[in-house]
């Protein structure tokens, strides 16, 4: 590992009253070691959590906790902080501060700062399973989101609490890794990334469809996780109402003939292409100028003919990219996606389940299986964007193996 991927990079580390401060000091020794400059920022409670001391001994500059700081310049501390930032990094991030920062609240130095900063702003939540799943919670996590705020995490796991389940903060070296990915430095940099996600609307008449109940959360997570691994992203997305990442060029289209033609405009010369969307199989054979009128008791027939296979003909291109395919099922039979990879000719698929109402369509969490030819590797229920990350370092190290080795993925992937 490089130890100046993040140099001359300045990292505001706000830290908030959790149990999990305890891990901010490896925090600023990972962020550090790789030639960061980190200035931390404490609220009042994180006092009971760790010491001024302790960061300042690790960050080698003094320890901000006060939104009256008659040492700065005009007493204006939460500028020059502001002004200062490449990044800030609040870690942990309890409730409270979320629910604050969406809302606007600047009520202290480190919500200050965040209103004040032009630079990217990450948040590694922690807190109780239950509280972390709490509609106020979920509805201030999009918030954030929709205002351009980063949210990692948070993982899985046992908690201090002693319950179980997502609200863990993420690790030291993998908030050090999101940090690096917001500069571009990532192990994708340079390298091109087409994907896919959402459904598709196969139209019946001007004012009825064919679709299904893919919000596009998962292809929307997995092109930023992309982004943040330092690849160019584009995005090809069916109906959906999220908002497009940032730094993500966005394609928008309706029905599977219009990603097919979209994708085939986009795909030529990209590194990887990673199919999530939900499309169609089927469409009408003919779609109605005019509405089609209810008559008396009769019935409505559809004739309906397939759609283009899109990933498969991406598999089939003279120069193919890399290729990773998703397989949505409501039986999670293993053996059945991986006849789909080799039949498609696919390098990976991802398999998930649809049934689980706790990560089916429209569900903020997914739990999916990766398979290869010889291979699968299981990854536990976490929120769909520590799913995409995960997802996103396999796919990297399949990618450069198959590189290195100029033939087709068929080592475990676990």
């Amino acid at each position: 590992m490089s130890a100046v991927r993040l140099a001359g990079k300045n990292i505001v580390l706000g830290i908030t009253g959790g149990i999990a401060a305890y891990k901010t000091p490896e925090l600023v020794r990972q962020l550090t070691g790789e030639g960061a400059t980190v200035t931390v920022v404490m609220t009042r409670a994180a006092h009971r959590f760790v010491t001024a001391t302790t960061l300042q001994a690790v960050t080698g500059r003094p320890i901000h906790d006060d939104l009256w700081d008659e040492g700065a310049t005009a007493a204006m501390g939460h500028i020059e902080l502001a002004r200062w930032a490449h990044c800030v990094l609040i870690a942990p991030a309890t409730a409270h501060c979320m629910a604050r920062l969406a809302h606007g609240m600047a009520d202290d130095l480190l919500t200050t700062i965040c209103l004040a900063t032009t630079a990217p702003v990450a948040l590694a939540p922690a807190m109780n399973q239950q509280m972390w799943q709490h509609t106020t919670t979920r509805r201030n996590v999009a918030q954030l989101s929709a205002d351009g705020i980063a949210v990692w995490g948070p993982g899985d796991g046992a908690q201090a609490c002693g319950e179980f389940g997502p609200g863990r903060m993420l690790e030291p070296d993998a908030l050090r890794d999101r940090v690096v990915g917001l500069f571009g430095t990532g192990v994708l940099t340079g390298r091109r990334v087409v994907l896919t996600a959402g459904p598709t609307r196969e139209a019946i008449d001007p004012v009825r469809y064919i679709s299904n109940h893919s919000s596009g959360k998962q292809g929307f997570a997995m092109a930023a996780a992309a982004r943040d691994a330092g690849a160019s992203v584009t995005l090809i997305t069916g109906p959906v109402n999220l908002p497009t990442p940032a730094g993500v060029q966005r394609v928008d289209v309706s029905s599977a003939q219009q990603m097919h033609a979209a994708v085939q405009a986009h795909v030529a010369g990209c590194d990887i292409f990673i199919g999530v969307a939900a499309v169609a199989d089927y469409r009408p054979v003919h779609a109605e100028v005019n509405k089609i009128k209810k008559e008396g008791d009769a019935g409505l027939s559809l004739q309906l003919e397939q759609n283009p296979d899109i990933i498969a003909a991406v598999a089939r291109l003279a120069v193919a990219p890399f290729v990773v395919g998703f397989a949505a099922e409501t039986l999670a039979n293993v053996a059945r996606a991986r006849g789909k990879l080799i039949r498609k000719g696919l390098d990976m698929i991802v398999l998930n389940d649809v049934s689980d109402s706790r990560i089916g369509f429209n569900s903020d969490d997914n739990a999916v299986t990766v398979v290869t030819r010889n291979g699968e590797e299981h990854l536990g229920v976490a929120a769909k964007a520590e799913i995409s990350r995960a997802l996103m370092l396999l796919i990297t190290a399949a990618f450069q193996a198959k590189r290195t080795t100029g033939g087709a993925v068929d080592q475990n992937v676990g």
